[in-house]
């Protein structure tokens, strides 16, 4: 097998289990020596454990590969830089960071607490920024000294904030400042040698075994599920990504699932119309533009039906 990452230095976070796990499992596989990051906390984000990070490292080892654990809150400050030290001073550098690490915490608009919606912008959006700020200022100043760079920054995004999904205004919100944060970083660090972008995973985890289209399925259906459905399905792209050869790609949403592999086209100005002072003229222009305009998405990236 071509190995994709010979060499490169990687870090994964959010990689104890499920989509993490299998980018850090192929990423060694494909050469790359690989910090696996998990704080070891449950689904809503509440506890902590250094066993998820220690067992992907283990199987990475018995495996033949290159792999050191961590166990840094990435949505702290201190968390993320303390990560992005450890890639360089346990492996020499740093090529690739990709930001996996989320909670769940869903809740109905009119129910969400203050601390639910906290807790997941601080670990989506928050747990993005911080890891992707210390590693983008390595790799602006490896650049600034004369040295060459060739570094990927590779975001989690989600079709629940893409395209929208009831009962996650903060799951979603968080999701869509992720792609957002990504297009800009592409605009931004590309002059420093680094690529930027997001994949949107669909994926059977922990995380979503529970949410619409995931519920309680027979067991005649689990093992179809975890085929067609299961992360392993993720992590080609995320490997991709990763390597030398993806260079000439920045600034991108991917969708990857057992079903699809997409990419997602961001916002773009729709109808038009000549702007007016009279707020009582603005209503049936706007009606006009609403009706020619193309419908916002559904979950599967088409065109939104309108209910009968």
């Amino acid at each position: 097998m071509a190995k994709l990452c010979e060499g490169r230095i990687c870090i994964v976070t959010g990689a104890g289990n499920g989509i993490g796990r299998e980018h850090s499992m192929l990423l060694a596989a494909h050469g790359a020596k690989v910090v696996v990051n998990d704080l070891g906390g449950s689904m809503d984000g509440t506890g902590a454990s250094t066993g998820p990070a220690q067992a992907v490292v283990d199987e990475i080892e018995a495996a033949g590969g290159e792999a050191v654990a961590n166990t840094e809150d990435i949505s702290s400050w201190a968390g993320a830089e303390a990560l992005v030290n450890q890639a360089v001073e346990t492996y020499g550098g740093l090529d690739v960071v990709i930001n996996n690490a989320g909670i769940l915490r869903d809740r109905m608009l009119a129910n969400m607490s203050e601390e639910e919606w906290d807790a997941v912008i601080k670990v989506h959006l928050k747990g993005t920024f911080a890891p992707a700020r210390h590693a983008a200022a390595y790799w602006r100043d490896r650049s600034k000294a004369g040295e060459e760079v060739d570094a990927r920054l590779i975001n989690t995004t989600s079709v629940s904030g893409i395209y929208g999904n009831p009962g996650q205004t903060n799951y979603g919100a968080a999701k869509m400042g992720i792609a957002a944060f990504t297009i800009i970083a592409a605009q931004e660090l590309q002059r420093y040698g680094v690529t930027v972008n997001a994949i949107a995973p669909g994926a059977l985890t922990r995380m979503t075994e529970g949410l619409g289209g995931f519920k309680q399925p027979t067991p005649e259906q689990q093992e179809e599920m975890r085929q067609k459905m299961g992360p392993q399905w993720i992590a080609p792209i995320a490997v991709w990504l990763a390597s030398k050869e993806s260079r000439e790609v920045t600034g991108r949403v991917f969708e990857a699932s057992g079903s699809v592999l997409a990419v997602a086209e961001s916002w773009h100005r729709g109808p038009t119309a000549e702007p007016v002072l009279d707020p009582e003229a603005i209503g049936p222009i706007a009606m006009e533009l609403v009706a020619k305009a193309r419908p916002n998405a559904d979950m599967s990236g088409k065109d939104k039906q309108p209910r009968l």
